[in-house]
């Protein structure tokens, strides 16, 4: 991974930083939240994207590293208190909300029994991603995008925009400490993965720079967020 470019000192004091981020895509007023979820409140809407329940429980049975087994009830945990705090009575999950197919047949029956009650009596839309490509048999419709107000929202940036997705875990770094972000310009916005032990692909990255153009803005996340310019890459001084 690339080194992110040194950021910006924070345009206000710390205390006074906004809580959540608002900004606009086409004629949508949208709130990028601290937690990594993203609301529409025309919609009474929560998106969240790159779940990947059942992480830990995946990379155990293909032989890989062993994470501890609390990643899908963290995600819970902080999902639940999202619906809570936001009322949301919509919500997208813009894909890999497993980590694979298995891992959503295999989530333990306490988690499972969480999450059909966070469904409950709420519109539910599993968007489908390179990682959960076909139905997991927990209720819910089963997309490969959503349209709204002319927004398409998907796993995967597409040329087609205006649009919402997710899918590469963006992420930056702030006194050294790196941390979960949105990434936003006029025409796009890529949300950070919202589960827990899912890792990142730093936001001065080239693939970032083919999608946004001057003057996007990286949201990072945590207590609270924190817009910054969008890190470019640094030219090598071997450059001609």
């Amino acid at each position: 991974m690339h080194q992110a470019a040194p950021l910006a000192e924070p345009p206000f004091p710390r205390q006074n930083r906004p809580m959540h981020h608002r900004f606009t895509l086409g004629s949508a007023f949208l709130f990028a939240r601290a937690s990594g979820a993203l609301f529409w409140p025309d919609h009474n809407l929560l998106i969240v994207s790159d779940l990947h329940f059942g992480k830990s429980e995946r990379l155990a049975r293909r032989g890989g590293a062993l994470l501890p087994p609390y990643d899908t009830a963290a995600t819970l945990t902080r999902l639940d208190a999202e619906l809570e705090l936001t009322g949301a009575r919509q919500v997208i999950c813009l894909g890999d909300s497993f980590d694979d197919l298995t891992a959503a047949s295999r989530l333990d029956d306490a988690d499972r029994l969480w999450l059909l009650r966070l469904m409950a009596g709420r519109d539910w839309t599993w968007v489908l991603g390179n990682h959960d490509a076909g139905p997991a048999d927990l209720g819910g419709s089963y997309r490969a995008e959503v349209r709204m107000a002319d927004i398409g929202l998907r796993h995967i940036a597409s040329p087609a925009t205006p649009e919402i997705s997710g899918h590469y875990h963006p992420k930056a770094s702030l006194a050294g400490r790196a941390r979960p972000c949105f990434l936003i310009d006029s025409t796009r916005v890529i949300l950070p993965a919202f589960g827990s032990f899912t890792g990142g692909l730093w936001a001065d990255d080239p693939a970032f720079s083919t999608l946004f153009g001057a003057g996007a803005t990286a949201v990072l996340t945590g207590a609270r967020t924190l817009a910054i310019p969008m890190p470019r890459m640094l030219p090598s001084r071997d450059a001609p």
